[in-house]
């Protein structure tokens, strides 16, 4: 039996990372965020991987933090507290910063944290059984490390409600405020739906990928000014005269794959 918090696994170009503490509806301890982080770095790092599934075994996706690990953390002194939480902001920042797409695979109920990880992750599918909470108001805290990708997630005014009032919300519901994308019945359809997304990944310009996910995380919020005018215009040109815009636009006009598709089209 494995006993390391994360498994990662490789399967062609998709990689899974799977936290693996049923027992404690795999919530985080240090042990849990510092292998997390290390599978975004070097999976990112890795150019045969196209995108990444974040998936957790057991009844649960994950709790948040790990009730022994708080009462550790209740004895630490305000530094020490404060470069735990670093771990943790710096551990969500290397998911939703991974230059290849992430798929949460929520298999089952996402507090706290989980909550967090999920709203990292750039595409999100639940079973319809999953529930979500922003439950760290009911613990004297708040979800501070969190929030940037909350915020990113859901919006401001459903922030408001589900960080104030601390409910506990349904799958349906996570897919209305847009913290989820898709909803299925069952677990069989969940995995039809990564395989789904996966494939559609698999046909995009691993360089495009990366560069779209950059536009979306500097660009969002930003007034329409001329500054980012020629932002955006700089970002589209690099992009025409790179390699994969080249062969993109040549595939294109050709009517065949692109070689990121099939190595053997160039």
């Amino acid at each position: 039996m494995n006993d390391q918090p994360v498994i990662v696994q490789r399967a062609g170009a998709v990689a899974t990372v799977t936290l693996h503490r049923p027992e404690v509806r795999n919530a985080f301890d240090a042990a849990t965020i510092g292998a997390l982080h290390t599978a975004f770095v070097a999976l990112g790092l890795e150019p045969e991987i196209r995108c990444v599934v974040l998936a957790a075994q057991g009844p649960a996706f994950c709790a948040g933090a790990d009730l022994r690990y708080m009462q550790q953390l209740a004895g630490f002194n305000e530094a020490q507290n404060r470069d735990d939480a670093l771990q943790l902001a710096r551990m969500l920042r290397a998911v939703a910063e991974c230059p290849k797409p992430v798929i949460a695979r929520v298999q089952g109920d996402a507090f706290a944290g989980g909550f967090g990880l999920v709203a990292a992750c750039d595409l999100a599918v639940a079973v319809r059984t999953a529930r979500f909470c922003l439950s760290e108001v009911k613990l004297g805290l708040v979800p501070a490390t969190i929030m940037p990708h909350v915020l990113r997630a859901i919006g401001t005014r459903a922030a408001q409600r589900y960080t104030l009032t601390a409910e506990v919300f349904d799958a349906a519901t996570a897919q209305a405020m847009g913290l989820v994308h898709e909803v299925t019945e069952d677990t069989a359809a969940l995995d039809a739906q990564v395989q789904r997304w996966c494939a559609a990944l698999g046909l995009a310009s691993p360089q495009a990928l990366a560069a779209a996910k950059r536009l979306l995380a500097e660009v969002t919020h930003r007034p329409l000014s001329d500054a980012l005018l020629a932002d955006t215009a700089e970002r589209i040109a690099v992009a025409r005269a790179s390699a994969d815009g080249r062969e993109g636009i040549a595939a294109f006009l050709s009517k065949r794959k692109p070689a990121w598709v099939d190595p053997e089209a160039r």
